[in-house]
């Protein structure tokens, strides 16, 4: 009812009747001529006029009012109560006062007003000062309008220090939000009880779920998300309170454009200063990573508030949406997330030089450095699945699948390996295995096409060692083939492993010296291969 109402009055004109100066007495009353107990009473001056003018001396006490008037404009007035006052003259003072001489009065009034706002913004340096001088400047414009006195100047001089009380406003917040990000410690937040729950989740429309949960209660998110809602939040309604003076309409352009500042300025520039600095470990990354997705929600959040305090029609306010503003702080939390992860992978990854390349043995269950990563992986996805949303969990463990690959593609291409013999290809297509093997336990979380992409994330290797493996391996440079089947792979790097597994010392591979023996029919294919390739670059 009260978004209907707010509507309504933007429509209508009708803001400048929200709030007003309180009087005392009704206009029936004095009208009549019957004065409250507590209002003003002109009775006195009446008298005098009369006196004068039963004296002869009207226009001699007229002039006498209107520059004792005057001069007590000038020296020290109530702006408001004195302009009550005058038009109350006006209209039943028998003429003691013209409306050109009111007019007059005001104008004077206004000109001297003005020159000490302007002066006094420009000194002020702190957005609350610029709040409270606006609001009584609102409530004098909006309570004399109502009299008839004309009050666009005062309020044009507020709107031309909009901006300067926004960049005030943006200045404030970015101290706090610093502030906020600094006192994070970068765990789960805990709620003991229900009102902590409204107070940090449902204000904000952070929830997930309808159904309110069993207490204690430990949300994805750490301590910086509400207290940086809670900054932004006020913003908005700060904002709103100073574009929405004298009846001003049709100004949530203006605040969503402020909005969109500290957003994707403010806001944003802090977590990412926060990411590059302050997080260095995986647990730090991830959760993170994880108040990313929980601000993307908030955001939401935001723009509706904006709109409603605004007297917008939320599905107005909802065609004018951008992208997520926070993209730059997202991005980097993911990539960070995913660089860590990377070490520890690279950790395990060190293993890969205990493996014997010229074995004649395939490693029964896989290599050593594979096993080692499967279980990393795993205790991963576990605990990650218990802050961070499945689509940020998916691409993070994308990238972590394809640095995998180009570890093992890159051994396999590299000087630490100088021979291979096919019992280690089909070791690594183990290993393969393995991997493939850890996708499809990630099903649950993946729609058959995710399922299908984050094999993607390893096809460079899976197909090098399938074609490795193949009985025809000089298929490769068949256009058609290598298109359909290794269009992963790079003809550099498949010749490097090629001369590698097709070594004459290899025991597979060696014709052991003897004139009359068959090539091997495999070696044989490599060779072919290995020529074509040669003849490619």
């Amino acid at each position: 009812m009260k978004q209907k109402e707010a509507e309504e009055q933007s429509r209508l004109s009708l803001r400048d009747c929200v709030y007003a100066l309180k009087e005392e007495e009704d206009d029936d009353e004095y009208e009549s001529g019957l004065e409250g107990s507590d209002a003003f009473d002109l009775t006195p001056l009446y008298r005098a006029y009369h006196i004068h003018q039963t004296l002869s001396l009207e226009d001699r006490f007229k002039r006498y009012y209107f520059d004792n008037r005057e001069l007590q404009l000038k020296s020290d007035s109530q702006i408001a109560g004195f302009f009550i006052v005058e038009d109350r003259v006006l209209r039943t003072g028998g003429g003691l006062i013209s409306r050109r001489e009111v007019e007059f009065l005001w104008d004077l009034a206004v000109g001297n007003m003005c020159a000490v706002l302007e002066d006094q913004f420009s000194r002020m340096q702190t957005a609350n000062h610029l709040l409270l001088i606006k609001d009584y400047v609102s409530l004098l414009g909006v309570s004399l309008r109502r009299y008839g006195y004309t009050v666009d100047a005062l309020l044009e001089v507020l709107s031309k220090h909009r901006d300067k009380y926004h960049e005030l406003l943006l200045s404030d917040c970015r101290k706090q939000m610093i502030e906020a990000l600094a006192a994070d410690k970068f765990e789960q937040m805990l709620m003991k009880k229900e009102y902590e729950y409204s107070m940090n989740v449902l204000s904000f429309q952070l929830q997930t779920s309808d159904i309110a949960p069993a207490f204690p209660y430990i949300a994805p998110f750490s301590t910086t998300v509400p207290d940086c809602c809670r900054i932004v939040r006020s913003f908005i309604e700060d904002s709103v309170s100073f574009m929405s003076h004298g009846g001003q309409l049709d100004f949530y352009d203006v605040v969503k454009k402020y909005l969109d500042r500290l957003l994707g300025e403010v806001l944003d520039e802090a977590l990412l200063k926060l990411i590059n600095t302050s997080v260095h470990g995986v647990s730090q990354a991830m959760q993170v990573a994880a108040n990313m997705s929980v601000f993307e929600r908030a955001c939401d959040f935001f723009f509706r508030h904006a709109a409603q305090l605004s007297g917008v029609p939320l599905r107005m306010a909802e065609r004018g949406r951008r992208h997520f503003p926070l993209t730059k702080s997202q991005n980097a939390a993911e990539d960070t997330l995913s660089g860590l992860l990377k070490k520890k992978i690279d950790g395990f990854m060190t293993l890969i030089e205990n493996v014997n390349w010229t074995s004649d043995d395939v490693p029964q269950g896989g290599n050593e450095y594979m096993n080692e990563v499967i279980i990393y992986l795993e205790t991963l996805v576990s605990t990650a699945q218990q802050i961070l949303p499945a689509k940020v969990l998916k691409r993070v463990l994308r990238d972590v699948l394809a640095h995998i690959s180009e570890r093992i593609v890159g051994t396999l291409c590299g000087d630490i390996v100088k021979r291979l013999s096919m019992a280690a290809i089909k070791g690594v297509d183990v290993d393969i295995q393995l991997l493939e093997s850890f996708t499809e336990q990630l099903k649950p979380l993946l729609t058959d096409r995710e399922a299908k992409e984050m094999k993607t994330a390893f096809v460079e290797m899976r197909q090098l060692i399938n074609l490795l493996l193949s009985s025809h391996p000089e298929n490769f440079v068949n256009p058609v083939i290598r298109e359909r089947s290794y269009n992963a792979l790079d003809y550099r790097k498949v010749a490097a492993v090629s001369e590698k597994l097709r070594d004459p010392s290899d025991s597979i591979f060696g014709t052991f010296g003897t004139r009359g023996s068959r090539q091997n029919p495999k070696n044989k294919s490599l060779d072919t291969l290995i020529k074509r390739l040669k003849d490619v670059s």
